[in-house]
């Protein structure tokens, strides 16, 4: 969603309707911009995917079903943001 001006190390992202800030210091050679698709873990950008990739992502995610409902209630329950 964006790069934090005074942490540019860090993106606010939105993960399942959550927004989250991650650390996207391993991904300093791509040209990040808001609106890409990054695969996350733990707190961390690991790559930057495209839409298809990010799709194929969450359907598998979806199609394990309640375990990914647990995940994201998880998540949600956290709310861990910067800003």
């Amino acid at each position: 969603m964006e790069i934090l001006s005074d942490r540019p190390d860090l993106a606010m992202v939105d993960v399942s309707g959550v927004r989250r800030a991650i650390n996207i210091g391993l991904l300093e050679e791509d040209s990040l911009e808001p609106g890409d698709w990054i695969l996350i873990h733990v707190g961390f950008a690991l790559s930057k995917i495209d839409e298809a990739e990010a799709k194929a992502a969450l359907d598998f995610l979806e199609s394990i079903g309640q375990a990914y409902e647990d995940e994201i209630a998880a998540l949600r329950e956290s709310m861990i943001e910067q800003g």
